[in-house]
């Protein structure tokens, strides 16, 4: 069965959402959800989550999953909003585990706000595993390398890749991020790349190189032949050398630590403290003088 597929483009952040459902007045999946965060202020909304609610109730759709590609570094998730919305389960990879081992001991995040285990999900999918959202059969592909828990979800020849793969001109994700490794990826991105020619990849970035118009979908066939970190040709020594003389110039996300945090906790904000405020904490480096 052919998926059906609307894409939702975050502009703040450059994040592409998706709504994936079967059919109209049928059964859906929100894969990497946004909630609106201005730095700046503090300010947290809901309005881009809320378009996508809108579209949902207009197609009359039952949301099965509300599913993330990995903890996103860039943009905050709205899946625990949209769980409290539509009563769906969330589902990441299992290696979130990881992920929130890491983070926890970064953010020094107390064991009665958070435990390392992944029970803040839903649902932790494994490499391999199927599942269904009404009429379209899904299977989950374990792609690390960018972070640990890194998936794609394959859903009728359509694959949601996260952050693994840009557009060809865009290349692949960063591997500076803790539990991040370049020589993973490259296995990840040669998977994804041995799939049917003309499964199409859909991207959850895109950056816009050159000023070009925006694009989010490609093939494997055009992936494969055309990107510029990892077409046909280059080896695995290549690529991780490209991927490290590129990582070591990368500054770092400008939402880093606000999205580490509240992603990690299934995209819920931290709890509140005594005088009912919500805070992001921001590890300080102090540099030494010269």
């Amino acid at each position: 069965m052919n998926a059906m597929i609307k894409a939702f483009y975050h502009t703040d952040t450059s994040t592409i959402s998706y709504v994936v459902y079967d059919k109209q007045g049928g059964h859906a999946a929100i894969i990497d959800s946004v909630l609106d965060f201005a730095a700046h202020s503090g300010k947290v909304w809901t309005a881009f989550a809320d378009q996508q609610l809108a579209f949902i109730k207009e197609q009359q759709l039952t949301v099965d999953w509300i599913l993330e590609t990995h903890a996103h570094a860039d943009h905050l998730s709205a899946a625990h909003y949209l769980r409290e919305q539509l009563g769906s389960p969330v589902g990441v990879g299992e290696g979130i585990i990881k992920v929130q081992k890491t983070f926890k001991a970064v953010f020094h995040i107390d064991d009665d706000e958070l435990l390392p285990d992944g029970q803040v999900f839903d649902h932790l999918f494994h490499d391999g595993e199927l599942f269904t959202i009404g009429a379209l059969t899904g299977k989950v592909l374990s792609t690390p390398g960018h972070t640990n828990d890194s998936v794609t979800y394959l859903i009728e020849g359509n694959a949601f890749v996260g952050d693994t793969l840009f557009m060809p001109d865009g290349g692949t994700a960063r591997c500076d991020f803790p539990g991040g490794d370049a020589g993973v990826l490259y296995d990840s991105v040669s998977r994804l790349h041995s799939l049917p020619a003309e499964t199409r990849l859909w991207m959850c970035h895109d950056y816009q190189p050159e000023g070009r118009e925006l694009a989010y979908v490609t093939t494997v066939a055009e992936s494969r032949s055309h990107n510029i970190h990892i077409h046909q040709g280059v080896d695995k020594d290549a690529f991780i050398q490209v991927r490290q003389d590129r990582d070591q110039h990368l500054d770092v996300p400008k939402l880093l630590y606000p999205s580490v945090q509240v992603n990690i906790r299934g995209g819920k904000l931290p709890a509140t403290e005594k005088n009912g405020t919500a805070y992001i904490k921001i590890p300080l480096t102090i540099e030494p003088k010269n």
